[in-house]
């Protein structure tokens, strides 16, 4: 029987942290935030130039957990069908037979994903939210785990379609990679290719076992003192100190399900307050617009909150 007491799964993500590190140099905190988001069975979605590795990111993670992996180019005539598959009529079968896009993947690379129109971006995301697609009235189960990574271009770029409020909250989380510091860019430079590198990667977990761990996260437990402090900082949000609106009961939900797998990855059977914090951001900026004339992001604008908000 699998150990998954709480110190063994802290090693295990230790471990494929470190083999990620390889190859995504100076990205310790990005790189937990991803395994956090994928243990607690949610999508990532992360905003940044090209270039900076999300690609990198999302293979290197794909072949260091045993998952099947496919990356899809989002432009703007990508169709739905593109993505999720279609029906044709074989002759020899006699019938007609659904021929699988790439979404039938466990870990989905949806590149650019603001530049697709918005009929393909709602199929990934309806994807991503029931855990199936639908075709000539025939529903086709994803495979499990499935893990969206999608990234998305500054909405400032031309030819981009920003994802609406009720589609960026399809994401459990979203990070930014940004530039690596001058010792990892040197590191980058005179090492090898990462596309090369990955060809010799071992997979240090298995799909069952990343679903058993997964199965966990609802057993990790949240005192009644954490839940005021949680729900002290929904009601911040909802204050209208800070933000235009506040953030709804399933946002609350997922904040607690990525602080639940934070702990948990860090060896504990229990969620502190630091748990909280250290998600907050990227688990609800994305879900927030400022208050009109408060001069800040919304990032900033939740930090200035959490400052705000008393410890229980």
């Amino acid at each position: 029987m699998q150990d998954l007491s709480p110190a063994s799964i802290a090693r295990r993500f230790e471990a494929l942290s470190l083999q990620i590190s390889t190859i995504i140099r100076g990205k310790a905190l990005q790189i937990e935030d991803c395994l956090t988001c994928l243990m607690a069975g949610g999508h990532l979605l992360i905003e940044d130039l090209p270039g900076v590795g999300k690609t990198t990111l999302a293979h290197t993670l794909a072949v260091s957990l045993g998952l099947r992996y496919s990356r899809v180019q989002f432009t703007a005539d990508l169709l739905p069908s593109d993505l999720l598959g279609v029906s044709l009529y074989e002759r020899e079968r006699g019938g007609w037979q659904f021929h699988p896009g790439p979404v039938f993947a466990q870990v989905l690379l949806a590149d650019e994903i603001n530049r697709a129109g918005p009929k393909t971006q709602s199929a990934l995301l309806e994807a991503m939210e029931e855990h199936q697609v639908s075709a000539d009235g025939q529903t086709h189960a994803l495979p499990r785990p499935f893990f969206v990574i999608a990234t998305q271009n500054p909405s400032e770029q031309l030819g981009t379609h920003p994802l609406p409020e009720s589609q960026l909250d399809r994401f459990l989380m979203r990070i930014s990679l940004g530039l690596p510091d001058r010792a990892a860019e040197r590191e980058m430079l005179l090492g090898q290719d990462s596309r090369e590198a990955i060809r010799h990667l071992q997979a240090l977990m298995q799909p069952e076992e990343l679903l058993a761990i997964q199965a966990r996260i609802p057993q990790v437990h949240a005192s009644p003192a954490l839940l005021d402090y949680l729900q002290a900082l929904l009601e911040a949000t909802r204050s209208g100190q800070w933000f235009s609106d506040g953030l709804s009961p399933r946002a609350g939900l997922a904040l607690l399900r990525a602080a639940r797998a934070r702990a948990l990855m860090r060896g504990r059977d229990h969620v502190t307050p630091d748990d909280l914090q250290g998600i907050l951001a990227q688990t609800i900026a994305h879900r927030l617009r400022p208050r009109p004339g408060s001069g800040r992001g919304a990032v900033e604008q939740v930090r200035a909150m959490l400052e705000a908000v008393p410890l229980p």
